[in-house]
């Protein structure tokens, strides 16, 4: 036995070595592949989901090693495969497992996806029903704290070189809402946004850089509590599409960006020193956007 499971190695990695593979547990069989990038070099941090081909429960879900790498162990049965990796075409396919033996998928190439084509020139209004801004934020020693705005207005200005768009964004900051009433009437104190002095929290971009494929980097100003600050939101284009009671043309987009406390002003060490809990050096925003085409007019910022 020991000797025909040699054979059956050397007949896949073509080594000879049976110790170049991990070892099989009795009753299951051995998947494996190495994913490479567009122009031929391995890539790890690809997400490689194995699902039963019967059932389509997902067995197995990893992502490859920094050399492509993915090795899983299975029982004997047939799976389909997924690989996927940002920016890149989907690779699926099917195995057959049987036991004590290595099914190998080989070298999969994942291809570049076709970029979505761009909105075309004009003004794009986001459609406040299937827009969101929410933040994550850290209590100190406590959990995450999810929260959004409710209320905000704002439009894109695409320009005829990309480059050279617009996008104004006013957001109310009394709409902050966490889902805790206490916590959002304290959030909207003196002691955080204090949005009776600083009502709105707005951005206004500068520029957009094309940073490759559907990525690009919207770099502008954000003001919030009387203080601005250059803002970089990393965003993924997500395409066009027709949808809506009247079948408008929108564009969607996801925008993400890292705040620091500090940079706003606020007087942490005086809260701390009071006793209140206050949020991490860090909040995450994330800016879920739909915008509907408008006209070929340039935008009237919000005021």
């Amino acid at each position: 036995m020991a000797f025909a499971l040699f054979r059956r190695n050397r007949a896949v990695n073509g080594t000879g070595d049976p110790g170049l593979l991990p070892p099989i547990a009795e009753g299951a069989g051995l998947i494996s592949c190495q994913v490479l990038d567009p122009m031929g070099r391995p890539m790890g941090g690809a997400e490689i989901t194995v699902s039963d081909a019967l059932t389509h429960h997902t067995q197995v879900k990893a992502t490859s090693d920094p050399y492509g790498t993915f090795l899983a162990t299975l029982p004997p049965g047939q799976y389909t495969v997924m690989i996927a990796a940002d920016g890149l075409q989907p690779y699926r396919g099917t195995v057959e497992i049987a036991e004590g033996l290595q099914s190998p998928i080989g070298k999969v190439r994942l291809a570049r996806s076709p970029e979505p084509a761009l909105p075309p020139p004009g003004t794009w209004l986001f459609d406040p029903p299937h827009t969101a801004i929410r933040f994550i934020a850290k209590h100190v020693g406590m959990a995450h704290v999810h929260g959004r705005f409710d209320r905000f207005e704002g439009g894109i200005h695409i320009a005829e070189r990309m480059a050279d768009s617009r996008v104004e964004i006013a957001i109310d900051a009394t709409s902050i809402n966490t889902g805790n009433r206490t916590r959002d009437n304290h959030l909207r104190s003196g002691d955080f946004l204090d949005v009776a002095a600083y009502p709105w929290i707005h951005f206004a971009s500068d520029r957009f850089v094309h940073e490759g494929g559907t990525r690009w980097s919207v770099q502008g100003h954000l003001t919030m509590h009387g203080t601005s600050r250059s803002v970089s939101l990393d965003t993924d284009y997500l395409g066009l599409a027709t949808g809506g009671y009247g079948d408008e043309l929108r564009c969607a987009a996801l925008a993400t960006a890292e705040l620091h406390r500090d940079d706003y002003t606020l007087n942490w060490q005086s809260m701390l020193a009071r006793g209140i809990a206050v949020v991490g050096p860090t909040i995450k925003l994330e800016l879920d956007i739909q915008a509907m085409f408008s006209s070929h007019d340039t935008p009237t910022p919000p005021e």
